[in-house]
């Protein structure tokens, strides 16, 4: 548990493959956060999608709920109450329409108080050479506020996956004085890969910011692969925690909040930053 004395938390990441279906997804979810918590985390976070995996639209709609009458939000209050953690949820499929959700995250305190939410704003649309096509814009709507809550430790930047591909971002989420970055994610194993390690420590770098990054990982029952490899990197850009696989699990990892101040001091970038404008293009 955390120590009082250095002001140092144990930070988890809960690794899922989440269901089609709502009740086991967050069955899996609940005994990963319990074993996380056993272990001396203070604070958990589980992936993007937490209460489910469908890409049959109509099976989707037809599983989801409002956040009025979602039924895994109460569950993981008393989760949190009961572990005496901080709980973030990465994200569930919220139902905000007969025909749209929002992708949003959750932060729970000890207190079982739901203290931030935040809805995922950057959609992945793509239509690929193969003729493939994702369209995330189809069934969620974007969020337009970038969010950053206090931990007793820390300001938390707050994100979702793709969010990820967008430096401004987290950027302003430094600039506004968040120290660790919370990236729950869902990545394909291609994107995961080719570029899963380099851009969260990227973002750990640019912004002399511990990344908490926890993720879907192996073969789900909707047919769909991700990557996994959940991951905790330092300010420096060092990984201090991974899963180096695919299946559900828990890693650890240790933070230190001097360590964001003593990062940011030897490469100020953050105070570096000048305005400048382009030059025509001749």
């Amino acid at each position: 548990m955390a120590d009082a004395m250095d002001g140092s938390f144990t930070a988890a990441c809960v690794q899922m493959r989440a269901d089609v279906a709502v009740k086991p997804s967050i069955d899996q979810a609940i005994a990963l956060i319990r074993e996380a918590a056993r272990a001396g985390a203070d604070y958990v976070q589980t992936p993007e999608m937490t209460n489910i995996l469908q890409p049959d639209r109509p099976k989707f709609f037809e599983a989801i709920r409002s956040e009025a009458e979602d039924p895994s939000i109460p569950l993981f209050q008393a989760e949190a109450m009961a572990l005496g953690i901080w709980l973030h949820v990465g994200s569930l499929a919220i139902r905000i329409g007969e025909k749209q959700a929002a992708n949003r995250s959750y932060l729970i305190s000890p207190d079982g108080e739901v203290v931030a939410a935040y809805d995922k704003i950057h959609m992945f649309d793509v239509t690929l050479p193969n003729g493939q096509t994702y369209r995330e814009s189809a069934a969620y709507a974007p969020g337009d506020v970038a969010v950053t809550a206090d931990l007793p430790w820390m300001r938390l930047g707050v994100t979702i996956c793709y969010d990820l591909r967008f430096p401004n971002l987290y950027r302003k989420l430094a600039e506004q004085g968040a120290g660790v970055m919370a990236i729950p994610s869902s990545f394909t194993v291609p994107t995961g890969e080719a570029h899963w390690h380099v851009l969260m420590r990227s973002r750990a770098i640019e912004n002399g910011a511990f990344v908490i990054a926890a993720a879907q990982g192996g073969q789900h029952a909707c047919g769909r692969a991700t990557y996994g490899h959940s991951l905790i990197v330092d300010p420096w850009g060092r990984i201090l925690a991974e899963a180096d696989h695919d299946e559900p699990g828990i890693i650890l990892a240790t933070i230190d909040p001097a360590q964001v101040g003593e990062t940011r001091g030897r490469i100020p970038s953050l105070t570096n930053g000048r305005v400048f404008r382009m030059a025509e293009a001749p």
